[in-house]
């Protein structure tokens, strides 16, 4: 699950397990909430994830602000479980969580490079 945040202005977001692209997330006023079913494979109790995308805050100011989302974590057990992607830090810190287990998930603080595009 993802949702919008009170400075969140837009977000597009990629999760990708075990370096396969699972889900794609697009939010914004319009849709402020939105989830996916994520099947992992059958006999595997432990999984890498990654967060990937952009999102484009509102400043106190006033001021727009966009931030890459590039994260790595892994998640332990996530069968029947639901993550949720919450950022932290002044949005330069992106991870999942289940809010009902701090230990279903870990996360690389901070940004993990592991968004890269390769350019030619």
């Amino acid at each position: 699950m993802d949702g919008r945040a009170e400075a969140e202005i837009s977000e597009e977001s990629r999760l990708y397990v075990d370096g396969a692209l699972v889900a794609t997330f697009v939010i914004d006023a319009d849709h402020p909430n939105v989830s996916a079913k994520v099947t992992t494979p059958a006999g595997r109790t432990e999984h890498s994830y990654a967060l990937c995308g952009e999102i484009t805050i509102r400043r106190p100011d006033g001021k727009t602000e966009t931030h890459a989302v590039d994260s790595v974590g892994h998640l332990h057990n996530p069968d029947g479980r639901v993550f949720e992607a919450l950022g932290a830090n002044d949005f330069t810190d992106f991870y999942l969580a289940d809010p009902n287990d701090p230990d279903a998930a870990d996360h690389t603080r901070g940004k993990a490079n592991a968004c890269s595009v390769a350019t030619s």
